[in-house]
């Protein structure tokens, strides 16, 4: 920690939260009762309140099971007997991290998640995470069990995440949450495509009484980077047969600077790197109300503002005179991009009971999210240059997508006599329409150089595209045996843009007795590309160069030798042993290797008269651009490599009691991951569509392993918690920005990133029986990635390896949380 943090100063506030233990309101949940809360299976318990501690899916011995919902359409299936590895993380365990997102919560959660340290323009905004090494795109995030809506903001700029639109968790309140179910297992023959790494489950609340509140204050050790977080949840009876639930949340962060010494000023007066200034207001639904003792009419949505601000790179006075721009910025100026943002999504439908002896759901779910780009202190160079004016402030055109889902699920158990418990047999339909455009920005945001900063969308890569995909699934499960238990899932997709999908998993469990067991499951899954990994085009011209990206199933893009996007296909297979070899001790140990082909990438490179040809036939005219023809150049997504994945999750979890010196729940997860690149393809010219960096963001970025262990100590109105998480080693090509091979596409610096400690520590005490403080430190000691030379960071606006998704480079973050429970 820096000896000039003043920690005070930041942790200003006080706010409340609650917690509580509820019903559950998710896909394939059992029938509430008549007071709005859901019944209990002899099964079934709600989340009990913890501190931040991963619970495995074995539940603790002295703990009643916990039914799940995800990864199994058997209503009486739990946790501690999943045929698929499960992780069940509380929303108390969120919130109790000291961060005011779910993602950020879950990386201090679970080892199977990472996220990007620090990405660029809009991708820098958006709260996507990666499961077990693979990219945000290929996990499947639903709500209630329902399918979540993506971003509308594609990841443009080379990072692990390039190319993703993937769902934003930041637009799901915090304080909305009861629970999250991670699936870390293929699951595209239950859930559809993009469920190739596996699932994420975010569970509403749905008690019907109480009132919540929370805050969370705090700020970083470099003394920047302010955030505060305010939230509340509220419980409502909808007479005698119903429940609402409604949340509501306001965050600020500030942004915060991490470059170094600018050689041009001899000042460290870059705001480029570092997170960007987000402000978020958003509000959360969730109600269910029986029509009659048999139907239940639900429904439940989210809404969410966000107005965010990302600083590009400092223009200094000397390169302000080479663009002609003094006029404007005599002392030199840095551009700061803005995306004001609408999400939403909602689901309504009907669930049922007994209708002939079938369970079954109707629900429609519609879900966008619409991104405004703009762009202020900043300028056209050319316009000014031409005509002595610029605007400092442009419209840069606007992203958007929506997504309308429709589903119906029918369930019916039947017992057979051979078989040791009744057949469950689940089947469904599904329909879908997805839609996705980009608008133009004002003229001169993309006149000849355009707006500096990020320059807007021409009309040329203006689009409205759409798609309709339907569905069918169909799925058995059994105990043959009393310990042999067996799931088998088959699921067909038509995608009227790219054909067809089949894919299908089976998945078994055997317990020798209660202290051993077995699992393991073989499957085959898919990932269709999104519309914006088809249709995704822009151009950028300067005085030096100009690029761009062409829609990969455009003319011209196949001019160049796309073949255009199919899509992504994998198999899964993993392997399992659960372990209780004492009372309180609980161990699960599960291996996988996920192949994947066809694998999208942004490829297909081309330069000179290829890439103005290309242009020509795209509608673009590189006229305007006044240097060489060989400066030209062009690529676009393409399916452009197969990789192998393997990995191991080991799992454990142990209860000790010293009587009147408190009790002690101790955890330990770890996640060992590699990822192989093969099959690489090539351009029309016949070059590799990936050169080492890109290879590189897809295999060695993610830590080879990460550890985290710990545990958390009760007694009476304390607690402790303290868990350390060490970051396995990574390895990142970076580019060259000085020297014989500055901005090689060839030569890259290989970085090599030695593993990294942080240490997360809470002290909390319950003032009184409604009111509990805490105070805590994520990376309490301040920890940061690898720095990096100097001659790969330009200007030194890159101190550290921000490619690697090790740590954040934002360094230690200390926090006051306050909690009321009315």
């Amino acid at each position: 920690m820096r000896s000039g943090y003043v920690l005070a100063p930041l942790l200003v506030g006080l706010s409340f939260s609650g917690t509580f233990s509820g019903a559950f309101a998710a896909e394939n949940t059992s029938a509430q009762d008549s007071s709005g809360v859901k019944k209990q299976s002899r099964k079934e318990t709600a989340v009990k309140k913890t501190a931040p501690v991963v619970k495995t899916e074995q539940a603790v011995a002295d703990e009643p099971e916990q039914v799940i919902v995800t990864g199994t359409r058997d209503p009486s299936q739990t946790a501690a007997h999943s045929i698929s590895p499960i992780t069940i993380i509380g929303g108390n365990q969120l919130r109790a991290t000291g961060m005011t997102d779910i993602r950020d919560a879950l990386v201090q959660l679970s080892p199977s998640i990472s996220r990007e340290v620090n990405g660029s323009d809009q991708g820098s905004v958006i709260d996507a995470l990666s499961l077990r090494g693979l990219n945000a795109d290929q996990t499947l995030v639903l709500v209630n069990g329902k399918r979540r809506h993506t971003t509308a903001a594609i990841a443009v700029d080379a990072s692990s995440q390039q190319g993703t639109t993937p769902v934003d968790l930041d637009m799901i309140p915090i304080s909305a949450v009861d629970h999250i179910e991670i699936l870390q297992d293929g699951a595209a023959a239950q859930y559809g495509s993009d469920a190739i790494a596996g699932v994420i489950n975010v569970i509403l609340k749905s008690n019907n009484h109480g009132i919540h509140l929370q805050a969370v204050n705090g700020g970083y050790a470099a003394g920047d980077g302010f955030t505060t977080g305010e939230n509340l949840n509220a419980g409502f009876k909808l007479g005698n047969r119903g429940f609402l639930n409604l949340s509501a949340e306001f965050k600020h962060q500030d942004r915060t600077q991490r470059t170094g010494i600018d050689p041009r000023t001899g000042k460290n007066n870059d705001l480029a790197t570092g997170q960007p200034q987000v402000t978020r207001e958003s509000i959360e639904t969730n109600f269910g109300y029986h029509v009659t003792d048999a139907i239940e009419l639900y429904g439940f949505g989210t809404f969410t503002h966000r107005d965010a601000e990302r600083w590009a790179f400092l223009r200094a006075p000397s390169t302000t005179a080479a663009d002609g721009l003094l006029g404007m910025y005599p002392n030199g100026f840095e551009p700061v991009e803005t995306m004001p943002e609408n999400d939403y999504g909602f689901t309504l439908g009907f669930r049922g009971k007994r209708l002939y002896g079938f369970d079954w759901d109707l629900s429609s779910t519609i879900g966008g999210d619409h991104d405004t780009l703009g762009d202020y202190n900043s300028a056209n160079a050319d316009a000014y240059k031409e005509t002595g004016y610029s605007p400092s402030r442009f419209y840069l055109g606007s992203y958007s997508n929506q997504q309308w889902t429709n589903n119906l699920d029918i369930r019916r158990g039947v017992d057979l006599p051979f078989l040791y418990s009744p057949l469950n047999i689940a089947f469904g339909g599904e329909y879908r329409r997805d839609t996705y455009s980009i608008g133009s920005g004002e003229p001169l945001s993309y006149y000849l150089s355009g707006a500096q900063g990020y320059q807007g969308e021409t009309p040329q890569d203006a689009v409205n595209a759409a798609r309709h995909v339907a569905a069918a699934y169909v799925d058995f499960s059994t105990q043959i045996v009393k310990r042999w238990r067996v799931d088998l899932a088959g699921r067909f997709e038509h995608y009227d843009d790219v054909g067809n999908a089949r894919t299908g998993k089976i998945s078994t469990r055997y317990d020798i007795n209660r202290f051993i067991g077995f699992r393991g499951t073989a499957s085959t899954g898919f990932r269709a590309p999104t519309l914006a990994e088809q249709n995704f085009a822009a151009f950028i011209s300067s005085p030096n160069y100009a690029t761009g990206q062409i829609a990969a199933n455009s003319p011209a893009a196949r001019a160049l030798g796309s073949p255009g996007l199919r899509p992504e296909t994998s198999t899964n297979f993993s392997a399992g042993m659960i372990l209780n070899p004492l009372p309180r001790l609980h161990i699960n140990v599960d291996g996988y290797t996920i192949n994947i082909k066809h694998r999208i990438v942004d490829g297909g490179y081309a330069s000179g008269a290829r890439a103005v040809e290309a242009y020509a036939a795209a509608g673009v005219d590189t006229s305007g651009f006044s240097g060489d023809e060989s400066a030209v150049s062009t690529n676009y997504f393409t399916n452009g490599a197969s990789t192998r994945t393997t990995g191991l999750d080991i799992t454990a979890h142990y209860s000790s009691d010293f009587g009147r010196y408190g009790k002690v729940d101790w955890d330990a997860a770890v996640n060992f991951n590699h990822t192989n690149v093969k099959n690489i393809a090539r351009t029309g010219e016949g070059a590799p569509v990936l050169n080492a960096q890109q290879i590189s963001l897809m295999s060695t970025e993610n830590p080879s392993n990460k550890l985290i262990f710990g545990g958390i100590w009760r007694q009476g109105k304390w607690t402790v918690a303290v868990h350390e998480i060490r970051y396995g080693h990574t390895t990142s090509d970076l580019t060259f920005v000085s020297g014989s091979n500055a901005f090689s596409t060839t030569n890259f610096y290989h970085q090599i990133n030695r593993p990294r400690f942080v240490t997360n520590l809470e002290v909390g005490y319950q003032v009184l029986p409604q009111l509990h403080l805490a105070l805590g430190g994520n990376n309490v000691g301040n920890a940061h990635p690898s720095r990096v030379p100097s001659y790969t960071a330009d200007y030194n606006n890159n101190l550290y390896d921000t490619l690697s998704q090790q740590l954040s480079e934002e360094g230690g973050f200390y926090y006051l949380r306050a909690d009321l429970s009315l």
